[in-house]
């Protein structure tokens, strides 16, 4: 189930406790001055910057802003048709072609009941008939938050986005951990289609988990609770929909791994305030611990 919040990472507002913080400062080592990091949630609402705590502080302090990805790059005429060729099923299929009967009858009664339309709507069809089911995934998933948080997620400046577009205001340098082509590899490229069409169908059966694992982890976001987001993400059904030991790593472990190797070097160009997934953080194998194994100093922001 991991997987399916991940790629968009992964709302009632609880009381943020004196321990929950997305802002961390990194310090100590060979650092001549601290860099930071901060986790986000890519559908965040922009507006919630202010109310982390040391954020203006910590950009105005730093020289450089890295994410995930250059969002510039993602930006791109070439790039956003290399994703859209991505999400789209090959010449000749679509989903009437690869799923079952039963299975377009369960997706046609899910969006039915979502959307008060379905497959047998020529414009929906046309829409989504020809997506990955992985693609159609993460369009359901995107609409089941805004059906929720109505005018919350604004596409054309998303949490992230903001970080960079502060950096470039500032005539700062912008920098990405990884390349559209390695991001569309390992996010929409990576899965057997079988398993695709499993994962599909975990969305469609058990809608009612799937909604309040996102409504968990959004209201972990917003509270500033990394420990939350990951408890949240790492629920399981005990089925095949749960995520696997191999697409975790793939995911996320092996991710944060490598952005360590790229950290020491960025920072010690520069000091460095980094944006990145909040599910990326937490944990043994998060990005927070892998900085102290390093022999790093990190620090929450209050």
């Amino acid at each position: 189930m991991k997987k399916l919040f991940s790629i968009l990472l992964l709302m009632t507002v609880f009381v943020i406790g004196a321990n929950a913080q997305l802002l961390y400062k990194i310090s100590g080592k060979d650092l001549q001055k601290p860099s930071y990091i901060i986790g986000t949630y890519h559908l965040a609402n922009v507006g919630f910057v202010d109310k982390i705590p040391g954020v203006k502080d910590a950009l105005t302090n730093t020289e450089q802003v890295y994410g995930e990805l250059d969002m510039t790059d993602l930006q791109s005429a070439d790039n956003m048709k290399k994703m859209q060729n991505a999400m789209m099923l090959p010449e000749g299929q679509s989903l009437k072609t690869i799923l079952t009967a039963d299975q377009m009858k369960r997706l046609n009664a899910y969006l039915k009941k979502t959307m008060s339309v379905d497959m047998s709507s020529p414009m929906v069809e046309k829409q989504m008939g020809k997506l990955t089911p992985q693609a159609l995934v993460t369009q359901l998933t995107l609409l089941m938050f805004m059906t929720k948080h109505m005018g919350e997620f604004d596409p054309s400046s998303t949490f992230d986005q903001y970080f960079q577009a502060q950096a470039k205001k500032n005539n700062e340098p912008v920098g990405g951990f990884e390349t559209v082509d390695f991001q569309i590899k390992t996010l929409l490229q990576s899965t057997p289609m079988k398993r695709q069409v499993e994962q599909l169908m975990c969305l469609i059966d058990h809608q009612d988990f799937m909604e309040s694992m996102s409504d968990k982890i959004v209201n972990a976001f917003y509270a500033q609770d990394l420990t939350a987001v990951k408890a949240a993400m790492d629920e399981k059904i005990g089925n095949s929909c749960d995520c696997t030991p191999e697409e975790e790593n793939a995911l996320i472990n092996n991710r944060n791994a490598d952005w360590l190797t790229k950290m020491p070097a960025i920072m010690s160009a520069k000091p460095t305030f980094f944006a990145v997934g909040a599910g990326h953080l937490p944990g043994d194998k998060g990005v927070l611990q892998l900085l102290k194994n390093a022999g790093y100093t990190v620090e929450g922001v209050n």
